[in-house]
């Protein structure tokens, strides 16, 4: 006689089997499985190999009856979504029914049940039928001059004053040498030669560089400013300086002129390349509001047009883990404003909201998807961890590795590429059309639909 299944109930998405394995028929396994491991045994007393079953079963059966039971649940597991073609959503959780104890002692049937969460069945929208309108901002000459300007602004360099008046202004670069002292006594790190400070940059602390206005060569004066109560160095916090400061050089900023020369500087062949090169990089910029917009106007297509069951542990992990970030917001003194004066029942209401819409378009993509044959392929993930490794420097070859290993790491990075490759899909089927818009259209910020985590 073998194992028994039973349907307890099947309401909705949830579906209880209830499965027996007798335990003769454990007990023939836990045979098989001494008769496997008894040849490669080393036991002190018995030549390699020639320990006798007996005595196999004093030393190791209760540790080798656990792997059996272990096995067996996860066959009769497998077993119970084969016969009943289940598409589970999660793991199946066993509860056993049996005194496990005696299951592994070999006296009593091992009983447990199996509940199991099932995807939903649903058709999902064809993606032929979905209009959506893309905004769409063309770079202007004019933006492309602007951003070149900046360029070139950027690229200045400095030359000493000449004329009338060697008087420093804000904006122009002094050389000078310093030595700090708090109640007269030097402290480490508060002495330079030969530093170059640009008037009004904030590089130093609030205070030094305005008293610096109007040096010149030559000068020497001394700089009192207070260090800022969060200064990094916590023995000069709040305490009161002075500087004995001498002014070396004064330079004026001369700009760069946006030239064929000023693009040689910044490693390309000409000026025009640089422009070229500008405009693709703001063009690149644009394109991704343009793709957000359409993503976030397409997920709300694809929300609106579907209505099923979801299920209830999938909403529910997905619930915790906002929950879980809401409340470290709300540890670090951060809530959005907007949720600031909400009560918790209130909050806890909109954000189970926003993690069934999550799930309800999770399972859409994934159907999509699906039907379509959409997979993420090895070298699309290897690439992901690659990318997702070199942000960790020196540690690159730790974290690839560590990705290499552990499957929930490679489905957390899997799950952003697969959703993107079935939006690209779904774009390629729908009717697009693009729609001119000025540029704070584009970059507006757009509140993030409610349950899109973007």
């Amino acid at each position: 006689m073998s194992m028994q299944i039973v349907e307890k109930s099947g309401e909705g998405l949830s579906r209880v089997y209830g499965v027996t394995v007798p335990a003769a028929e454990l007990a023939t396994r836990l045979e098989a499985r001494i008769a496997e491991v008894a040849p490669q045994m080393n036991v002190k007393g018995f030549r390699p190999g020639k320990v006798p079953a007996a005595h196999v079963r004093r030393l190791y059966g209760k540790a080798l009856m656990g792997e059996v039971v272990e096995q067996a649940l996860n066959e009769t597991t497998q077993k119970v979504l084969d016969d009943n073609k289940l598409r589970p959503a999660g793991q199946p959780e066993l509860k056993p029914s049996s005194d496990m104890e005696k299951v592994v002692a070999g006296g009593e049937d091992l009983a447990f049940e199996v509940a199991i969460e099932i995807m939903p069945d649903f058709e999902p929208i064809d993606p032929a039928g979905i209009e959506l309108t893309k905004p769409v901002y063309k770079v202007s000459d004019a933006e492309v001059d602007e951003a070149l300007a900046e360029l070139a602004k950027q690229a200045r360099t400095y030359e000493p004053r000449k004329g009338k008046s060697l008087k420093s202004k804000d904006g122009d670069q002094l050389l000078i040498d310093f030595v700090g002292t708090v109640d007269g006594v030097e402290f480490a790190g508060g002495k330079a030669e030969g530093a170059e400070l640009v008037l009004g940059s904030g590089q130093f602390i609030p205070g030094f560089e305005d008293q610096l206005i109007g040096a010149k060569p030559g000068d020497e004066l001394v700089v009192k400013v207070t260090f800022p109560e969060d200064y990094q160095a916590k023995d000069l916090a709040g305490k009161a300086a002075e500087f004995a400061t001498t002014v070396k050089e004064v330079r004026a900023p001369v700009d760069a002129e946006a030239d064929d020369e000023l693009a040689k500087r910044l490693g390309l062949s000409d000026l025009a390349a640089l422009k070229e090169l500008l405009k693709s990089n703001l063009s690149g910029r644009y394109e991704n509001s343009s793709r957000f917009k359409l993503k976030r106007a397409l997920l709300d297509i694809l929300d609106t047009k579907h209505e099923f069951e979801l299920p209830p542990r999938m909403v529910d992990a997905e619930f915790a883990g906002i929950w879980q970030q809401v409340q470290a917001d709300k540890a670090q003194g951060g809530l959005p404003p907007e949720d600031a004066d909400k009560t918790e029942d209130q909050l806890k209401d909109e954000y189970r909201k926003i993690a069934e819409r999550r799930v309800r378009l999770g399972l859409v993509l994934a159907e999509i998807g699906r039907k379509n044959e959409v997979v993420v392929t090895d070298q699309e993930l290897t690439d992901a961890i690659m990318r997702e490794a070199r942000q960790y420097g020196a540690q690159a070859q730790q974290v690839f590795d560590m990705y290499r290993q552990r499957t929930d790491l490679q489905a957390a990075l899997r799950a952003p590429i697969y959703e993107d490759k079935v939006v690209d899909l779904i774009f390629g089927k729908a009717k697009i059309e693009e729609k001119e818009v000025s540029k704070e259209e584009l970059l507006e910020e757009d509140d993030l639909p409610e349950g899109y985590g973007g």
